[in-house]
């Protein structure tokens, strides 16, 4: 059992922490947590306006820039700074308007986020809230070109010219 002196004490205590508790921010409350409480990662409660598509972890980057693609507020890429000074894209932020989720698939509404979609190289992942992960496009380098894919799809073409000639030329 405590003591009137210990309870007096416990009082005095949380009359303390309640004036300090009081006088900080959401991030200071979230520092003050012994555990380790981090405030929520940007999109990961469903209640922005953008679906956000990582493509790239941010540990990768120092400095970000979002860049509007097409309309104001549709379609935003966030580019990241390497500390060689390279840019790339880190994410991609499709408005709610633009597409919808439809269990863990994100669905483009319009033609400006189906050729976002279209563009990356799988499709995007659902992580939590509106966090998907995805991956980017691989960047080929020229001195490795034409890729033996570049390659078959221009035989290919060949081929079908070739025959669409021949064809022409027999029905004359």
């Amino acid at each position: 059992m405590a003591t009137a002196k210990q309870k007096a004490a416990a009082k005095k205590n949380i009359r303390k922490a309640r004036t300090a508790w009081r006088g900080m921010s959401a991030q200071a409350h979230a520092r003050a947590q012994p555990e380790g409480r981090r405030r929520a990662k940007p999109g990961a409660r469903n209640s922005g306006g953008f679906f956000h598509i990582e493509v790239r972890p941010r540990r990768e980057f120092k400095t970000f820039r979002t860049q509007d693609i097409g309309k104001k507020g549709g379609i935003e890429r966030v580019a990241g700074k390497r500390v060689s000074g390279s840019w790339d894209t880190q994410k991609w932020l499709i408005s709610k308007e633009h597409a919808h989720r439809v269990g863990a698939r994100l669905v483009p509404d319009t033609a400006d986020a189906r050729k976002i979609l279209k563009t990356l190289g799988a499709p995007p992942r659902h992580l939590s809230g509106d966090r998907f992960k995805a991956t980017d496009r691989p960047n080929v380098p020229e001195r490795s070109k034409p890729t033996p894919a570049m390659r078959r799809a221009r035989t290919r073409n060949i081929r079908k010219a070739q025959a669409t000639k021949r064809k022409k030329s027999s029905s004359r």
